[in-house]
């Protein structure tokens, strides 16, 4: 397969990586660990920012918006996952795993 007058294989960053499908699976699996990681440290800085709050209602309530925002991303996260999923079962693609 040819993208701009390149083959693909040579654009590929290792040998399983063979068709664009596979590529873009792999950047989407990444993408939802690498999104969690990221929720989950945005909810111990506003767990951190509460507690050295001590007692200044604007960091406490620039913390809460933070620790909100982080719960709202992962909860976005995981519905974006189901939804993945459940598309990989009605269909019988998969979508995250091609190769398999």
């Amino acid at each position: 397969m040819d993208v701009f007058g390149v083959a693909l294989s040579e654009l590929a960053p290792s040998e399983s990586v063979d068709t664009f499908g596979t590529l873009v699976s792999a950047i989407a699996k990444n993408a939802f660990v690498l999104a969690g990681v990221i929720s989950f440290i945005l909810l111990i800085l506003g767990g951190f920012g509460i507690i050295v709050a001590a007692g200044d209602s604007k960091k406490l309530e620039q913390s809460r918006g933070r620790m909100t925002g982080a719960i709202v991303g992962l909860i976005i996260i995981v519905g974006s996952f189901w939804i993945v999923q459940i598309i990989e079962k009605i269909t019988g693609l998969k979508l995250l795993s091609p190769g398999l």
